[in-house]
């Protein structure tokens, strides 16, 4: 965070850009939901930090008014929800720019209802959807993140997953699943004596931390597998207290 005088949040020093695209510059990296907020802001560091940004809504206006932030990036249409697409995207990908060394799942959502009577079926169909986004993305790409000499896989999860709470409850189980989920991918790694590694960046609420997951998101490669692997790193507090162990 700023001192005075010095950059403002979010804009990295001159230093700091040198050390961050050291580590990152080359990598492509492929995010996942990139036309929201968060999405935009990671771009943006991704891309100055020397990445090669590959952008992925399901909203070509949407993508569009990223590439006028972010002109570097490759912005493609893609329902994530659909394997068959995915594999499409998959291959286009592979046969334009090569294998990725990063997925940055960002596909949210939110539902509620009135406490566990409440959780309608409709609500867990739209939450199950960016689920199966996570799911299908990171089996078309796992082998992608194995192979590659620094493969990184990063979602974004809720504090409420640790206290769920009756009113969210199918929120919360939703995003329980995406954590099992990246959880295992990350034991799938370690398995695979790969140098790729899978981590959960956990919030309270993610408005007004873009910048600061978009810092830690270009971090990633700064960091070795072994030390970042299957770890919980929570935005918002004290840099001492934002990784937890990794799970085993």
């Amino acid at each position: 965070m700023g001192e005075p005088g010095g950059s403002a949040v979010g804009e990295p020093t001159a230093g700091e850009s040198a050390a961050r695209e050291s580590a990152v510059s080359g990598r492509r990296v492929l995010i996942a939901g990139a036309s929201s907020k968060s999405g935009i802001a990671v771009a943006s560091a991704l891309s100055e930090a020397g990445a090669t940004v590959i952008a992925v809504g399901s909203n070509r206006e949407r993508l569009d008014a990223l590439l006028e932030r972010v002109p570097g990036a490759k912005a493609l249409v893609c329902d994530l929800s659909d394997a068959s697409a995915v594999a499409h995207l998959a291959k286009r990908i592979h046969t334009t720019l090569g294998m990725v060394d990063g997925v940055i799942h960002l596909v949210g959502g939110w539902r509620a209802g009135g406490g566990i009577a409440g959780q309608t079926d409709q609500d867990w169909a739209f939450l199950d959807r960016s689920f199966a986004t996570l799911r299908i993305t990171t089996r078309k790409f796992y082998y992608d993140l194995v192979a590659s000499p620094a493969g990184r896989l990063a979602i974004v999860s809720p504090t409420v997953v640790e206290h769920p709470l009756a009113g969210g409850a199918n929120y919360a189980a939703a995003k329980a699943a995406a954590e099992a989920w990246t959880l295992a991918v990350a034991q799938g790694f370690r398995k695979a004596e790969s140098s790729a590694a899978a981590t959960i960046f956990v919030v309270k609420e993610l408005a007004g931390l873009e910048p600061e997951l978009a810092q830690h998101v270009v971090d990633l490669w700064k960091v070795s597998a072994d030390e970042l692997n299957g770890t919980h790193i929570r935005l918002g507090v004290q840099p001492s207290n934002n990784t937890d162990h990794p799970s085993q």
